[in-house]
């Protein structure tokens, strides 16, 4: 536990797990077992740091097997994470929140995530496994983001989308489920909201 780091109460702080410089863990924070966290890191109320990934192996007779999640979460420095937000441990390697991150409350982060430099993510938004999101992206509230895929650096989603393929383009306005251009998004929007009038139409 490094100078100047402030514990509350009823946190739990695993075996050979590492917390930096001047890091806040506000009440009832969870960290679990080999972790590593950064300097100058705030985790508020209630949030779990390292919990097992959904790792479940189907089996034939409509059981699940249970896949060891063998790795560990590291939190850079910088990072902000929100009261009750959960970034699970990866199932080999490391889930990885870089510099400078904020996190919103009530966030889900699964395993072997990455989630670039600078990046803000709001509240209720899930991050499906082994997806890598870039550096100075915006995620807006209740947006999910589909597994492995990756998305390009300064790409911003708009509240309730859902992104299910990789973004390679850079700068994005993404909107709307699957997530396409803002500008598409609000085009199909603006026609949807006329079909009961060109139905009645029809109809006549």
């Amino acid at each position: 536990i490094g100078n100047g780091a402030k514990i509350y109460a009823q946190v739990y702080v695993g075996e050979n797990t590492t917390i930096g410089e001047r890091t806040v863990l506000h009440p009832g924070v969870k960290i679990y077992h080999d972790c590593t966290i950064g300097n100058d890191v705030t985790i508020h109320a209630g949030a779990v740091l390292g919990s097992d990934g959904f790792g479940f192996a189907p089996q034939q007779n409509g059981t699940y097997n249970k896949v060891p999640q063998l790795g560990n979460v590291v939190i850079e420095d910088h990072v902000e994470i929100g009261a009750n937000t959960c970034i699970d441990r990866a199932t080999m390697g490391s889930t990885l929140i870089k510099k400078g991150v904020k996190i919103d409350n009530l966030v889900q982060i699964a395993h072997n995530v990455e989630v670039g430099e600078n990046t803000a993510i709001a509240a209720q938004t899930g991050v499906s496994g082994s997806t890598k999101i870039g550096k100075n992206c915006l995620i807006g509230g209740q947006v999910g983001v589909a597994g492995h895929i990756s998305i390009a650096d300064k790409t911003i989603v708009t509240a309730q989308s859902g992104v299910t393929k990789t973004v390679r383009k850079e700068g994005q306005i993404l909107g709307g489920t699957p997530a396409s251009p803002n500008s598409e998004y609000l085009k199909r929007n603006a026609l949807l909201r006329q079909l009961p009038d060109l139905l009645k139409r029809l109809d006549s």
